[in-house]
């Protein structure tokens, strides 16, 4: 029986710096990953209503389209 070592890759350093500027500024995290897109206006919403949706709503499009920078 051999065992796979699998090296998850967290998140290119990019990301991690977008997932840092999302604490303070979600919807500008969001426009740099994915530009002006529904996203971004979903964001802003988000953010208007209250910083933790905005937060969490810019992580989440971080997380989902890792690589399309």
């Amino acid at each position: 029986m051999s065992e796979h070592s699998q090296h998850e890759t967290v998140s290119s350093t990019p990301n991690v710096l977008l997932y840092f500027l999302a604490l303070f500024i979600p919807p500008l995290a969001v426009f740099l990953k994915r530009g002006i897109s529904s996203d971004f206006w979903i964001n802003i919403l988000l953010w208007i209503l209250g910083w933790i949706p905005g937060v969490l709503h810019a992580w989440y499009i971080i997380a989902k389209s890792e690589g399309a920078m």
